[in-house]
């Protein structure tokens, strides 16, 4: 009888102590639960809420609070886009996913693809094949087979003069140019930029070339977190080498350098301006006022005059400034969640996100492992150069100061670039990432440890149990 008793007791208290265990059990965080695809929720008024779909249909989307003003009617190009830069909110937009020829304004993508893999402080000796393929009427820097450049030379050469030569060089770096080609279309897949098909990696007119206002936005986005990408983007000017010495080349994009009648844009962060045949005038501009950074995209103005690309991506700038904290976002420049997303014309169950390599997790391993490389490659050069000095931009060059961490946002569902003044300013995205990682509530760690607990506290029931029933199974002496 007391046996009895003693099994029963020690069998509720088992009971009590598991449900209490369970109900002091933290609810699992949902980094812990599941892989995220965009790890830290946005702030507040962001495009979380926003209606992806609106920036497939046709048209312009924008959703202007009362008294909002209105996005300038004078804009003529067949594709454009205003965005939030830090947080990939997109203000307004017209046909923002039509697909067009780029231009140069490709070389966003390049950049962003080979610049990890190149340390700057690297030299190389041009070959006549280096050159080999450049298309006829081809924007040139002035690149001479048998001299050696700089990487930084080269990069400041695409940025500036928009020179294809200097991006055959840099892609023969990278690996040749048929595997720069298949960087650039895995990088624009993970990015979530599925307009775009890659041919010509300096944006030369070829068959099936294509991307759109929107694809080039994600580009320049993921652009501004690196320092490199700013510094090239943002020069006005500078020297580059040649057989009989330097000589100075200036930015083509004419609302950095203030060229051909244009006047400079304040605040302007650069990025990348096209032009071919077949694209029109193309332009992907930057430009921080205050604590806000705006990012447009213009394609193709209709108008007919001679510096519409430049006088379109102004007006749209100066209205996203003026609009700030008045427009509801109509997208976001963040690549979309792994939940299907019916899209017009499209069928119901398929993911935006189709053909794209999606979480978070594998877009920063992605990105360590280029910050490693690239880390390694210019502790390399330095030891063999004999100096740790990092390259500035040429004379009169314009060193800017958008610089995060690397956008897992633009990259992979997180954050965009904290934008700050000065070069070399670090951004939020390392320690928000991995507080994602160890579950929003901070308590990741912990949640896993309690159903251990619990499991234990079970087992250790169980077996109190048995041995309770095997001593009342013994016989008892008198």
């Amino acid at each position: 009888m007391i046996i009895r008793s003693a099994t029963r007791s020690a069998l509720s208290g088992t009971v009590a102590l598991a449900t209490g265990l369970l109900v002091l059990l933290p609810a699992p965080s949902p980094a812990a639960a599941h892989t995220r695809t965009e790890p830290v929720p946005p702030a507040a008024g962001s495009s979380r809420t926003a209606d992806r779909a609106l920036l497939y249909e046709p048209g312009t989307q924008v959703r202007p609070a009362s008294g909002a003003p209105s996005p300038p009617s004078e804009v003529s190009a067949l594709s454009w886009l205003v965005a939030d830069a830090v947080t990939g909110d997109v203000l307004a937009a017209h046909n923002a996913h039509r697909r067009l020829p780029p231009a140069s304004t490709l070389k966003t993508l390049f950049a962003v693809t080979a610049l990890p893999h190149l340390s700057e402080h690297a030299r190389h000796t041009v070959t006549e094949d280096d050159l080999a393929g450049i298309g006829e009427g081809s924007s040139l820097v002035g690149v001479v087979p048998g001299l050696s450049y700089k990487v930084a030379d080269l990069w400041r050469g695409v940025f500036l003069s928009s020179g294809n030569d200097a991006v055959r060089v840099l892609a023969a770096m990278n690996g040749g140019w048929d595997s720069t080609v298949t960087q650039m279309r895995e990088k624009a897949r993970m990015l979530g930029a599925l307009d775009t098909h890659v041919v010509s990696p300096d944006g030369y007119d070829e068959p099936g070339q294509v991307s759109s206002a929107y694809d080039l936005a994600v580009f320049g986005r993921t652009g501004l977190a690196s320092p490199e990408f700013v510094r090239y983007s943002s020069t006005a000017e500078a020297q580059f080498p040649g057989d009989k010495g330097t000589y100075g080349i200036q930015n083509t994009n004419r609302l950095l350098s203030g060229a051909g009648g244009v006047e400079r844009y304040p605040g302007l962060i650069g990025v990348k301006n096209g032009y071919t045949s077949r694209a029109g005038n193309t332009l992907v501009a930057a430009a921080r006022r205050g604590d806000q950074t705006l990012l447009v995209t213009v394609m193709n103005p209709q108008s007919g005059a001679s510096q519409a690309v430049y006088e379109e991506a102004r007006a749209l700038l100066d209205w996203g400034f003026a609009a700030e904290g008045q427009v509801t976002p109509v997208g976001s420049l963040r690549p979309a969640p792994a939940d299907p997303v019916v899209l017009p014309g499209r069928r119901a169950g398929k993911p935006v996100r189709d053909g794209a390599r999606s979480g978070a997790a594998e877009t920063d391993r992605i990105l360590r492992k280029e910050r490693k490389e690239r880390s390694e490659g210019a502790e390399s050069t330095e030891r063999t150069e004999g100096t740790g000095r990092t390259e500035e931009a040429g004379a009169g060059g314009t060193v800017s100061g958008v610089v995060g961490e690397p956008m897992t946002g633009a990259v992979g569902g997180a954050h965009g670039p904290e934008v700050r003044s000065g070069a070399g300013a670090s951004g939020p995205g390392g320690r928000e990432g991995r507080e994602a990682a160890a579950g929003s509530d901070g308590s990741g760690g912990f949640s896993y440890l309690m159903p251990m607990v619990v499991i234990g506290t079970a087992v250790l029931a169980a077996l109190a149990l048995f041995a309770f029933r095997a001593a009342r199974r013994r016989p008892r002496r008198r």
